[in-house]
């Protein structure tokens, strides 16, 4: 192993600064899927410790979210869904066993030791990022606890309870007339679509595997329906995409979205399962592969809401994402890791980038570049400044009546809230449940 001294800085991503906010709070690490489940949320604690010690949190303004109430889920999630994901515990399952099965929580989706807790953590770093950039006060703001894409409006799916995806759109969507989506996970971002398949407000654009893969959908000939018609654009690929092969459809459909649709917001779902050697992935990307479409949608200058998402092989994600939360800040970093609290995890080679396998691509140049030709056709046909009112979950509920905003949800100590009313930022130690921060995970 070579000291990182001798290792030069490669720079990820071109000059001009943006304004980096990046939100985190240390108890996601603590919820646990259950033995052998693939979804460890341990892995977005590792790569904050990985950002830290790069020293990258000096470069941004890091937070942490303050946590919305349930109510605030409700403007896209059902009441009966949100009430439901608030009182189920491991212990009284035995209770809900209809709902268990009508909300598809159980296997895939488990019941663990503080559930509707977690949901509350990374759903609030992205509707608080949103938030962030509607008021200005951001560039680009960065959630890598988010990013739960395939949740639906009343039922759990793939790892995910809560979308939080839809919600920080939805909260982007207060400001600006027209908000993009871009799914790079490897699995279809089809709680995104589903949410917003209506509209021609938010365009969702998802590239990843397709055929016989979880969850099934993302065909190429799905558009969107009525007024939302040309405005979910789907790329099906198959297995072994490597680098090369995905920046020669993803440059080009993003380019030509950019142009027809000019959104006022960008939210970008960075799934790591995308990369070589995910345990549940079959694609081959490298992370410089995968932050190239980071530095690329960046490039376009337009306020952008980067999550998490899929990410699988527990020492691949957080080379991953802290790669790409180099790039968001503009900020060479070396190949050979400095130490860290799981430097173990990254042996034998402790360096940020790993090679890619040698397994076969089986997306011909010829296959990709119809799908890209008829995408760009379909883009053709998007008009240039759309704005139909959208309408899409809860309009009106008991819990979320018409023409209640987001931003005025105060959740009390006893929901876990400890924010100051003066100022959203500043956490005090004052919880009813006893959490409090440690100095050192803000430190600045």
């Amino acid at each position: 192993m070579t000291t990182s001294s001798t290792t030069p800085a490669t720079t990820p991503t071109s000059s001009s600064n943006r304004r980096v906010s990046y939100f985190y709070d240390a108890e996601v690490g603590n919820y646990h899927y259950g033995q052998g489940h693939p979804m460890k949320p341990h892995r977005v604690r590792m790569t904050h410790n990985l950002v830290v010690n790069y020293g990258l949190y000096k470069k941004m303004d890091v937070f942490r979210p303050r946590l919305i109430s349930p109510t605030a889920m409700t403007r896209f999630h059902s009441d009966d869904y949100i009430n439901f994901l608030k009182v189920i515990t491991p212990d009284n399952m035995s209770d809900y066993t209809r709902q268990l099965q009508r909300f598809n929580v159980g296997e895939d989706c488990p019941v663990f030791d503080g559930l509707f807790e977690f949901c509350q953590l990374y759903t609030s770093g992205s509707i608080g990022g949103a938030a962030r950039l509607n008021d200005d006060n951001a560039d680009v703001v960065i959630n890598w606890s988010g990013g739960l894409h395939h949740a639906k409006k009343a039922e759990a799916s793939g790892f995910c309870y809560i979308n939080d995806c839809v919600l920080a759109i939805l909260e982007l969507l207060k400001k600006h007339e027209r908000v993009l989506y871009i799914d790079i996970d490897i699995h279809h971002g089809d709680g995104v679509e589903e949410a917003f398949y209506s509209t021609n407000r938010v365009m969702t654009v998802s590239f990843h595997k397709f055929g016989e893969y979880f969850p099934g959908t993302g065909d190429v000939l799905d558009i969107g329906y009525a007024d939302g018609k040309n405005y979910a654009i789907n790329f099906p690929l198959n297995d072994g995409m490597d680098d090369e092969s995905y920046q020669s459809v993803f440059k080009p459909i993003i380019s030509k979205v950019m142009e027809h649709f000019a959104p006022g917001a960008v939210v970008l779902q960075c799934g790591a399962d995308s990369l070589s050697g995910d345990r549940l992935g079959c694609f081959n990307l490298s992370v410089k592969g995968h932050a190239e479409c980071v530095k690329f949608v960046r490039s376009f200058n337009i306020p952008m809401l980067v999550l998490g998402g899929g990410g699988y092989t527990l020492r691949n994600v957080p080379r991953c994402w802290t790669y790409e939360t180099a790039v968001a800040v503009g900020e060479p970093v070396k190949d050979d890791m400095p130490f860290n609290d799981y430097y173990e995890y990254f042996g034998p080679d402790y360096s940020l980038h790993l090679p890619v396998s040698n397994m076969e691509n089986l997306n011909s140049r010829e296959y990709l570049n119809r799908t890209k030709e008829q995408l760009i056709e379909i883009l053709r046909e998007v008009e240039p400044v759309p704005g139909t009112q959208i309408q899409t979950g809860q309009v009106e509920s008991a819990l979320a009546p018409r023409g209640m905003l987001m931003e005025i949800d105060e959740p009390t100590k006893a929901d876990g809230g400890n924010a100051s009313a003066n100022n959203p930022d500043h956490r005090s130690d004052e919880r009813s449940d006893g959490r409090k921060e440690h100095a050192s995970e803000m430190a600045s």
